[in-house]
């Protein structure tokens, strides 16, 4: 009996022997799922996403998860099968015995309705913040929210990536003589100023009033851009309306070029038509939603390599300050 206990109790209490990070993805993110598996030096979990003839989702695990760290990459766009799909394989893979179950969000949908800014209407990103913990998700990984304190919605960790990592290098390469970036809103100032300190640059906001969503009544540039080879920075390019009514409006005040760096190409509508049409030299967009065509002025920006390096941080209880936009301007 005394050989026995000495050939299985190590093993049966070497927890980090049994654990593993397994990376699966929805099939609203095949694409970025496969790189980061790629920088992560995994292959992709297995997972088959049946659906009955109504549309019903039933994901199924092909693999064991007992024990392991499972990361579930999905990003909500539209539509909404993408949210339910993510709660189904979460729900599935705790079931399972997985240890830990991380949702990788690199687009959370829903942001834009966090706060009740007129009666009667939900707060749709705390919804899905209570379904994703509900579910059973562990942890969120997720890049640039629409508004930070989304984070404030969930009672379990939230690993809020910034695009700038990705931006800064790129706008590096331009060389660009008269840099000036532009907040497409008021709101939006903090961010722009963040990276406008980085490079030691000046900023302007382009102020907008809306009548409705997706729909501006006016807009007024506050600060001086005569000259100026401006980029905008923002999360989120829906329509692409506001992005080019923003990119004319500095062309009229003066600006010699400008250019538009945006996190979620969600792109919808006529927004590919209002992209090609605008005066911007390029949109530059990350990959964290998969972008259907490539116009001659749209270029696509991988987040990959930062998602992989945070999923192993996670899976080995390393901080993942380094990828904040704060650490990368103090230059930690």
């Amino acid at each position: 009996m005394s050989c026995l206990i000495d050939i299985f109790v190590p093993h049966l209490f070497d927890i980090s022997a049994m654990q593993h990070a397994k990376i699966f993805s929805g099939t609203g993110s095949q694409q970025l799922a496969e790189q980061i598996c790629k920088q992560f030096g995994a292959k992709m979990g297995k997972v088959n996403i049946q659906r009955f003839s109504d549309g019903e989702i039933c994901p199924v695990f092909l693999e064991s998860v007992r024990g392991d760290y499972v990361f579930i990459v999905q990003s909500t766009y539209a539509p909404s099968d993408n949210i339910m799909e993510l709660l189904l394989m979460i729900d599935a893979a705790k079931r399972a015995s997985a240890y830990k179950v991380i949702a990788v969000l690199p687009y959370y949908g829903y942001a834009r309705q966090d706060r009740k800014d007129k009666p009667r209407v939900a707060i749709g990103s705390k919804l899905i913040a209570n379904m994703l913990v509900a579910a059973g998700a562990d942890r969120v990984i997720t890049m640039d929210l629409h508004a930070p304190q989304i984070q404030g919605y969930f009672d379990i960790p939230v690993d809020h990536l910034d695009s700038h990592a990705v931006f800064i290098p790129y706008i590096e390469k331009l060389k660009l003589e008269n840099l000036t970036f532009a907040a497409p809103d008021v709101g939006s100032a903090n961010r722009i100023r963040q990276i406008a300190s980085y490079f030691n640059a000046e900023m302007v906001i382009c102020d907008k009033h809306r009548k409705r969503a997706n729909e501006i009544a006016s807009m007024v540039v506050i600060g001086d851009v005569v000259g100026k080879d401006v980029i905008i920075i923002d999360d989120i390019c829906d329509t692409g309306g506001t992005l080019a009514k923003s990119a004319g409006l500095l062309k009229e005040k003066g600006a010699r070029s400008v250019r538009a760096l945006i996190t979620h190409p969600v792109l919808s509508g006529k927004a590919y038509e209002n992209i090609e049409n605008s005066v911007l030299e390029e949109l530059v967009v990350c990959d964290t939603i998969p972008v259907k065509q490539l116009g001659s002025k749209i270029k696509v920006l991988s987040v990959a390599d930062l998602f992989a390096v945070a999923i192993r941080n996670a899976f080995e209880n390393k901080s993942i300050t380094s990828l904040f936009v704060y650490s990368q301007l103090k230059g930690n």
